[in-house]
């Protein structure tokens, strides 16, 4: 394989049916979400293809917010992207691979497109390896590839495509598309359980960049219209590239299955016989997941008795315990517990919905919250007051700033602070503290090589995080 074969990842959205571990400032893909790895989904998703050296570097497409947890978790994984392209509103899939399709031909005309999700669980064995082969072939031949899994169950919240012939599973052989089915009957998925021609929709793509583009100018030519003017009016800055919003408003918001594979001529489907699920539901990871011999997965500090079929997950060091249950699923952060029926987990997203809309601020927000140059938690607070636990990274600044509304309090618990509050400059140690009064400029850096802790207690009027006025910084925060 020569390296004019692009791997695109897909990391956006916020991945709701999974609350309350997955939420908008801080969604699935950028979570640990299998005992198998300790890599975030999106690290995995990365690592999956890190043997193929032919690769060229990776394009990654993600929301405005989500950019520096895209930047770090690649750091931490020693990953080099192509580009970081930002999208400063969610446009579905068409919009996003036609994006990354056109930056692919700015370095090579005959660039293939790998497509992958940033969300999916799956075994990578020789059957992968053959069935990409397989892929790229196909590709090369003008065609549009996407891969097909092997049933194991009649599933019904997954996509299913029927091909023209019945599927050769073992030998990855590709076959020509007949058609889409979304989200079938129970008795539907069951006939289709028990007929060859049948696979999951797996949401993985592989293409020449020429080719999908030239269907989409067949089917939707002002996507193509959109994108170009967004590219082309693109800005670098740091790791990433900044998308117009204005321009990509203007967008047609389509998924690439609406947009092209259930309209064009030459769609192909590969089958794959690996273990996969896009991990739409807790009951989808459930599935995925080893279970003991009571069908139960467990994760973190969980006591069962007499529970059967269950998922349980504690993500604290608080003791979660279950007694006499069956088909639960039970989740447990620093700040929500859920328990749900297994059987409506997929329903969960309507929940969240319903929970925002009465106010409450966990229906999108964790208490920790993690920035370019670290992370805090929210230890508690009140109307006038919040504690909370700040970690910086070495060598890492907060932006110089002040506060309108709020006045801070400074306690180094672990590490060396280095302390700017107007023109002074100084550093505290553990046990050290200082006070910032509303109104002055003051930045916190971490100069040494270990993260810095410190707790740091606001009193004012108003403890929001927009009330912040920057005056420098060092990740183009504004």
């Amino acid at each position: 394989m020569s390296n004019n074969i692009y791997p695109v990842i897909l990391c956006g959205g916020y991945g709701t049916r999974l609350w309350p571990l997955s939420r908008k400032s801080f969604p699935k893909q950028f979570l640990s979400l299998n005992s198998q790895s300790n890599h975030s989904l999106l690290q995995q998703t990365q690592i999956r293809i890190k043997n193929f050296k032919n690769f060229s570097n990776t394009i990654f497409i993600c929301n405005e917010e989500h950019r520096f947890l895209v930047a770090e978790q690649l750091r931490e994984i020693d990953v080099k992207p192509n580009s970081i392209i930002l999208e400063p509103i969610g446009r579905n899939t068409a919009p996003s691979i036609v994006l990354a399709a056109l930056q692919s031909l700015k370095f090579n005309k005959d660039s293939i497109l790998l497509i992958l999700s940033s969300d999916h669980l799956m075994s990578c064995d020789e059957n992968f390896n053959i069935g990409l082969q397989n892929a790229f072939e196909l590709a090369n031949e003008d065609k549009i590839v996407t891969f097909g899994i092997k049933p194991t169950s009649p599933n019904t919240g997954f996509g299913y495509i029927q091909s023209k012939k019945p599927l050769n599973f073992e030998s990855a052989e590709g076959s020509e598309i007949k058609r889409f089915i979304e989200k079938p009957s129970l008795p539907l998925a069951k006939e289709f359980l028990l007929d060859e021609r049948y696979s999951w929709n797996s949401g993985m793509f592989v293409f020449k960049a020429s080719t999908i583009i030239s269907e989409l100018e067949k089917f939707y030519p002002k996507i193509i219209n959109c994108c170009k003017k967004a590219l082309e009016s693109s800005k670098e800055d740091l790791d990433f590239k900044r998308i117009e919003e204005k321009i990509f408003s203007d967008c047609p918001s389509y998924s690439i299955d609406v947009a092209v594979m259930e309209k064009t001529k030459i769609g192909s489907v590969v089958p794959l016989n690996i273990k996969w699920t896009d991990i739409g539901s807790w009951k989808s990871l459930w599935e995925y997941e080893k279970k003991n011999k009571e069908g139960n997965v467990v994760e973190g500090k969980v006591f069962l008795n007499n529970v059967k079929d269950s998922y349980f997950r504690s993500s604290k060091n608080r003791l979660l315990v279950g007694l006499g249950l069956k088909d639960l699923i039970v989740v447990d952060t620093n700040d929500v517990t859920l328990i749900s029926d297994k059987n409506k987990s997929q329903e969960i997203k309507n929940l969240v919905k319903e929970i925002k809309e009465n106010g409450m601020l966990e229906a999108e927000n964790h208490k920790t919250g993690f920035r370019p140059w670290g992370k805090y938690l929210s230890i508690a607070s009140d109307e006038f007051w919040q504690v909370k636990l700040i970690t910086v990274k070495p060598r890492h600044s907060l932006s110089l700033q002040k506060h309108k509304y709020r006045a801070e309090h400074w306690v180094v618990v672990k590490g060396i602070a280095q302390v700017r509050i107007e023109d002074q400059f100084f550093k505290l140690k553990e046990n050290q503290s200082t006070f910032i009064p509303l109104g002055l400029k003051h930045q916190l850096s971490n100069p040494g090589q270990e993260d810095l802790l410190i707790i740091e207690v606001q009193c004012g009027t108003y403890l929001g995080e927009d009330d912040i006025i920057r005056y420098e910084d060092n990740y183009g925060r504004s």
